[in-house]
């Protein structure tokens, strides 16, 4: 049966580039985060909200993108599209991973070297999959579903996300989806609330613990973001790329909350960032409108490489880390090396966009879609994690 045609849809200049700003305050995050002892001295201290602010948005734009189209697309059609748009850079980031693996062995990570070549490739493949690698086969020793490639986990719960919307949520009138919502808000909630660490981070690894984590930071973002979708009411809001920049990168960089005696003080921080302060911030630059060229063309450039550099990163990040440890390097002297890892995950990013994932794409909707229906999307539903 062929793939129904859909035409495209308009995307919002500004949610793609806040898409953008939210990644590379993760790339600085997980540079700074080479240098502390702990959450507690961590600089740019909530970087891994970024994770919830990308399941919110992610939650919105599908809305946007299919809630009235299900009248013509199946549930087939539905994971062809997705699949088409977030596996490509699924692979390649699994692919620097296996690059970069054996550039990273020392005393952080002992297990590196003696691990054979034989068992890289066959986390490699796995990976490529999106499956998740059970503890034997955790050839790091982070307990990392996807230790070639640590912030895999977030796009296989991206599917979970995308599974549980088109076989069942989408069908929910909004009051059932409100329902949902309050209820994974809840859940959200006691994670926060309760979390020793006093804070959501988690979610990438197969231990009960961890997948609580998972679920409860995915539950409530996206199908908020959905909800938004459907009861928001948009207006015009002046300079709206602008202020809410601003926004998700002082909610991202704020310094950490409370004291460590009172753990919950943070962790209440972050639930009232995910449950209030960024659906606001979704709704102002959805509302919003970018008038001038430069300003357009930052957006789009910001789009265009916040879902590459999320999912490719990382692997650099861990040779950063590795090479922290075993000289022991402090931030003030460390910097200029960080700045050119910072540089260097744009330009790979980039490379990997243009001569990589769009070609990839391109082909990929002309052997599974008619006509380049996978279009409809728009840039605005690539979605990082």
């Amino acid at each position: 049966m062929q793939a129904v045609s859909l035409s495209t849809k308009p995307h919002y200049p500004i949610l793609d580039g806040l898409r953008g700003v939210a990644a590379l305050v993760v790339v600085a995050f997980h540079l700074c985060e080479a240098h502390a002892t702990s959450h507690l001295d961590q600089l740019i201290n909530h970087g891994y909200l970024a994770v919830d602010f990308f399941f919110l948005l992610s939650g919105f734009v599908i809305g946007y993108a299919y809630d009235d189209r299900w009248g013509r697309l199946r549930v087939g059609g539905f994971f062809k599209r997705r699949l088409v748009r977030l596996q490509p850079m699924v692979v390649m980031g699994m692919v620097i991973g296996a690059g970069f693996y054996y550039f990273q062995a020392g005393s952080l990570w002992p297990a590196i070297g003696p691990t054979p070549g034989w068992l890289v490739l066959l986390v490699l493949l796995l990976g490529c999959l999106l499956v998740p690698v059970p503890p034997a086969l955790d050839i790091r020793g982070w307990h990392e579903t996807y230790p070639l490639n640590g912030p895999g986990w977030s796009l296989f719960f991206e599917y979970i996300a995308n599974v549980l919307y088109a076989t069942l949520v989408r069908r929910f009138s909004n009051a059932a989806l409100a329902g949902l919502v309050a209820l994974a808000a809840g859940l959200l909630l006691h994670l926060a609330l309760t979390s020793p660490e006093g804070d959501v981070v988690g979610g990438w690894s197969l231990e009960p613990e961890q997948l609580h984590i998972g679920f409860a930071r995915l539950l409530y973002p996206f199908f908020a973001g959905l909800l938004l979708f459907r009861l928001a009411r948009l207006r015009r809001i002046a300079n709206a790329f602008g202020w809410s920049s601003l926004l998700v990168v002082g909610v991202l960089a704020m310094p950490r909350i409370g004291s460590p005696a009172h753990p919950w003080q943070n962790g209440l921080y972050d639930a009232l960032s995910i449950l209030l302060v960024f659906p606001g911030i979704i709704f102002m630059g959805a509302s919003g409108a970018v008038r001038s060229a430069p300003a357009k063309r930052l957006c789009r450039f910001l789009g265009d490489i916040s879902y590459p550099i999320y999912i490719t990163h990382y692997p650099l990040i861990y040779t950063y880390t590795a090479w922290v440890a075993a000289h022991k390097i402090p931030l003030r002297t460390g910097w200029p090396v960080a700045a050119l890892v910072f540089v260097a995950a744009v330009i790979l990013a980039y490379g990997c966009l243009k001569f990589y994932d769009e070609p990839v794409r391109e082909w990929l909707k002309k052997k599974v879609l008619v006509n380049g229906g996978a279009q409809s999307e728009g840039k605005i539903s690539s979605v990082i994690r």
